[in-house]
């Protein structure tokens, strides 16, 4: 079986992370998969957002430890600056990605997770950057990503005690965007993902622009950014068809792939 997998399902590429002997730990095989996931969905146009889940009960728990057990630091070093580079490519992709985190999300998969557009937990899942338990500490963003999201002081505490932080406190954090009931996890994932995809996926795809490049700037820069965005989506046809449904009081009928 591949370490992942993924089927493009009417616009949604539903991604299955799929070692739940190993708590669908990260390997080698692991990252390569999320790499052809990422060029996979730069090829196809027709997908319009994509879903990450994790098989049995866990996201995923972090690194494969047996591998890295075997790894000198420069091998450490190659393995995680390859996941980093998956995760920034993950995270600049057109189309938006929701993990829909069913149990474990620690270490890279927290990583993962940050990664993400939308994250949607279980309510039975939990959070965590436990590496300093192994005497080594977040390489794919853990320390960046989470600060940024949660602050510095909530992010030294999580990173410095290695303790797990429920979905509810996640949640409560701002980590998490829904915390819902276990067995409604997929459909929650399902119906967002519809909602979205009934966007225009010019101005969803310039709404992430927004978002994540604007974030990393001043907000002088941030909101000038944004202004030149907006009259990028103004001028498209996707923008003529919203208005124009809007006046004729109509569903808009937007194109159906990425240009």
């Amino acid at each position: 079986m591949a370490a992942v997998e993924y089927r493009e399902e009417n616009g949604v590429l539903w991604v299955k992370f799929n070692r739940p002997e190993a708590l669908n730990a990260i390997n080698r095989d692991f990252v390569n998969g999320l790499r052809e996931v990422v060029e996979y969905a730069k090829g196809k146009k027709s997908v319009r957002v994509i879903v990450l889940i994790g098989e049995g009960k866990a996201f995923c728990a972090g690194a494969d430890i047996k591998m890295f057990s075997e790894s000198s630091h420069f091998e450490a070093r190659s393995t995680i600056e390859e996941l980093g580079k998956v995760l920034e490519e993950l995270e600049d992709l057109e189309v938006p990605v929701i993990a829909a985190i069913n149990g474990f999300a620690l270490g890279g998969g927290c990583e993962i997770a940050m990664a993400c557009d939308i994250i949607i937990a279980s309510e039975k899942a939990s959070f965590g950057q436990p590496e300093i338990n192994l005497g080594i500490i977040p390489g794919a963003g853990g320390t960046q990503r989470l600060a940024r999201i949660v602050g510095w002081k909530k992010a030294m505490e999580m990173c410095l005690t290695g303790e797990r932080i429920s979905a509810e406190e996640a949640f409560r954090l701002g980590l998490v965007n829904r915390v819902v009931e276990h067995d409604k996890l997929m459909d929650e994932a399902a119906k967002l993902a519809e909602v979205i995809k009934s966007k225009s996926p010019y101005a969803v795809a310039l709404v992430k622009q927004a978002v994540n490049r604007g974030f990393k700037m001043g907000l002088r820069d941030g909101i000038m950014y944004e202004r030149d965005l907006f009259a990028l989506s103004f001028s498209s046809p996707d923008a003529e068809e919203g208005i124009k449904a809007f006046v004729e009081k109509r569903k808009p009928n937007f194109r159906r792939d990425r240009e």
